[in-house]
């Protein structure tokens, strides 16, 4: 089974749960490819691919969380014989959360909502770096130290990379949340020195759910999960064990 939204790294037929992860802003599905070989073969792992990059360049863009979130959500139904759980980093933690809204309304929720360095709908900051010229949001993105600064400065893959990075920053910071909260547990994690997400703002993830709800922090920036992946992996894999 083939969908353009879902990429399946390491196929885990025999697993009994399967995490779905969806990326952050200018992210791609591959981000995702060491944490999919290190939950294998104990989870089955789907990786969410956005339109406008890499395999999917010939499309448009999508501007809005309610946009990608619908597409996910339908691509998601064909995967969900087995406990669900979804995980998503910065941009990808509030399409996580849109899903599972989406999920539940339809009868067929989520085991779990993880959200990882971004802070709670109801503390968002309506930021205008969408607004910026292409220096700003380059800008921007070296700030959080998670792409190669090569990469950022060389004029070919700019203009590639840009418009979805636009528009994945137009979706966040346009964002209105969808009426909540879920009845899926919520589990934040970060790093405790992520600049646009305070401890503080992701523990205000407590509010967006009516069950369990924990926070695990790291020592860290933004890009806290790439040191310490083994930790998430081992939290990913305690969660998972007991559905």
């Amino acid at each position: 089974m083939t969908d353009p939204w879902l990429r399946r790294f390491h196929p885990a037929d025999d697993a009994p749960a399967r995490v779905v992860c969806l990326p952050h802003a200018g992210g791609a599905a591959p981000f995702f490819h060491p944490l999919s070989k290190a939950l294998s073969p104990a989870v089955d792992v789907l990786a969410v691919q956005y339109p406008g990059r890499q395999d999917r360049m010939a499309e448009p863009a999508l501007r809005t969380i309610g946009e990608l979130a619908d597409g996910v959500t339908q691509a998601l139904l064909a995967w969900l014989d087995l406990p669900v759980v979804l995980f998503g980093h910065s941009m990808g933690a509030t399409l996580a959360y849109e899903v599972g809204l989406r999920l539940e309304s339809r009868g067929t929720p989520a085991e779990a909502v993880v959200v990882s360095g971004r802070r709670a709908p109801s503390r968002l900051v309506h930021d205008r770096v969408h607004l910026q010229d292409d220096e700003g949001l380059l800008s921007e993105i070296e700030g959080l130290a998670g792409t190669d600064p090569r990469v950022l400065r060389d004029p070919e893959l700019r203009e590639l990379f840009l418009p979805a990075l636009r528009a994945d920053y137009t979706a966040v910071e346009t964002y209105r949340p969808s009426p909540g909260p879920l009845a899926a547990p919520i589990h934040a994690h970060t790093g405790d020195a992520a600049p646009h997400a305070p401890v503080d703002d992701v523990q205000a993830w407590s509010s967006h759910t009516s069950g369990e709800f924990t926070l695990t922090t790291y020592p860290g920036g933004h890009f806290y999960l790439v040191d310490h992946a083994a930790a998430l992996t081992d939290a990913l894999l305690k969660l998972t064990s007991g559905l």
